[in-house]
């Protein structure tokens, strides 16, 4: 068992669901409509779910998860608010979050196909996490 790879997995589960849940804070004061809103509420919620499963098994197995760095979270709320407030459209936003999501599904990929792990609690909430996103990413495009 790479115990280095699993710590490496589980931090990318809890930052991908971190910046999420920052960026969806930061655009859904900027979105209109509802149904959209609705929509970001929602996918807000799984990724609490996923950031807390994440949080567990990092402290049943002593681990202590990073929070994301600041400066990536203030140029990413730089950046949502220069975009909407170039365009607000459900379809741009939709857009913004589908990029989000699929920049996930990439960096998740990557990080469950190097980790050969035996920990299938860590494996389940990052397919778990994956999932999720792919989902999202089929709701997003319906808004485009």
């Amino acid at each position: 068992m790479d115990s280095k790879k699993e710590e490496e997995l589980l931090a990318e589960v809890y930052r991908n669901a971190h910046y999420a849940l920052r960026s969806i804070a930061d655009i859904l004061p900027e979105t209109q409509d509802e149904a959209l809103k609705e929509e970001l509420k929602k996918m807000h919620e799984g990724y609490e779910h996923i950031a807390g499963r994440a949080a567990q098994c990092a402290h049943e197995r002593g681990l202590e998860l990073k929070e994301p760095n600041p400066i990536k979270k203030a140029m990413m709320w730089g950046s949502i608010k220069m975009n909407t407030l170039k365009d607000d459209s459900r379809a741009h936003i939709a857009e913004m979050m589908t990029q989000g999501t699929v920049m996930g599904i990439t960096a998740l990929s990557r990080s469950l196909g190097d980790c050969k792990s035996e920990d299938g609690e860590i494996v389940a909430v990052a397919r778990e996490l994956l999932r999720l996103e792919e989902g999202y990413e089929k709701r997003l495009k319906t808004y485009l």
